[in-house]
């Protein structure tokens, strides 16, 4: 015959603590819970500070100017930083103009 044991979450904690206090007794239980609280409490408080100082990290790192609201000035941004002349260009003769600057300054080994 088998037989199998139905217990379900909660009095897994009731044998549990039956079993810590068979094992340390009445006298050193306030302790130990003591001792796990103040473990808990020194967790928390560590990853607390570390959450912050990470977060402030992942922010000052950001330095965004004037950001580029549309499409145009996205590829007008690009052509004054490759030194691509944007005045009387349409979009599309700027995508070429780019594409073609930014793989002639590429290293020949690069393309093939």
């Amino acid at each position: 015959m088998m037989y199998s044991l139905n217990i379900l979450g909660s009095e897994w904690i009731i044998i549990i603590f039956v079993a810590l206090l068979a094992l340390l007794g009445t006298n050193k239980l306030p302790e130990v819970t003591r001792r796990l609280g103040k473990a808990v409490g020194e967790y928390n408080k560590t990853r607390a500070e570390i959450q912050s100082q990470l977060s402030g990290i992942t922010n000052a790192n950001i330095n965004v100017t004037n950001p580029v609201q549309n499409e145009r000035q996205k590829l007008e941004f690009m052509a004054k930083s490759l030194g691509i002349d944007f005045a009387s260009k349409t979009d599309d003769e700027l995508r070429k103009m780019i594409a073609e600057k930014m793989s002639a300054n590429t290293d020949p080994k690069d393309r093939e």
